[in-house]
């Protein structure tokens, strides 16, 4: 009986054994690393979930108001645009916070007048020239390519640098694999300019 006993027992731990060492235990999977086709998918859902279209891709108008000029996708502020004078009556203190053209690609507010940036993979107006590191530190510090000038309002960069590096390099990605769009977006407008804007 005894060595019944104690040979159910030894049975009984080489079978725990045995599950324990074949059988990982972890209580997440294994992330596995995505293809550039599984990036750009994500950057794609990342982007329209963000809503970068809403501010980088100019408007056409039709019966509901302005929807996404498709034919400019993420092309920022139009270079054919005309800046007109903006209503400074309505900004301040108590007052509204910004104001923004037909296409929300041009917004003033205190801190001047910002022109969205175009972010299709153009050489000399886009974002062709940059790396995934510029692209990442950009969006981490608020600057322009990672140490220029600030990334002005109404650029959510605080948000989207938020995101993981995963993230951060699938909206790269997406960004990269768009059509280029030759559009040469203007430099920002300092707070004492605006009122010259006729």
């Amino acid at each position: 009986m005894k060595y019944k006993i104690l040979f159910y027992s030894l049975l009984t731990f080489a079978s725990f054994f045995f599950l324990f060492t074949q059988f990982d235990c972890k209580t997440e999977p294994e992330k596995k690393e995505m293809n550039q086709e599984e990036m750009i998918k994500r950057g794609a859902y990342l982007v329209h979930f963000g809503g970068c279209n809403d501010c980088h891709t100019p408007k056409v108008y039709g019966p509901h108001g302005p929807m996404d000029d498709t034919t400019r996708i993420l092309s920022g502020h139009p270079s054919n645009e005309v800046i007109t004078a903006v209503p400074t009556e309505f900004l301040g203190p108590g007052k509204w916070a910004a104001v923004t053209n037909g296409h929300f690609t041009a917004w003033a507010g205190p801190w001047g007048i910002s022109f969205t940036k175009n972010l299709t993979p153009d050489e000399p107006t886009g974002i062709g020239t940059w790396t995934e590191e510029i692209f990442i530190k950009a969006m981490r510090t608020g600057k322009q390519m990672g140490f220029g000038r600030d990334l002005l309002p109404p650029m959510p960069w605080f948000n989207v640098g938020a995101l993981s590096d995963e993230d951060l390099k699938s909206v790269f990605a997406y960004l990269k694999s768009l059509k280029p769009i030759h559009n040469q977006v203007p430099e920002p407008i300092p707070p004492d300019s605006i009122y010259k804007i006729k």
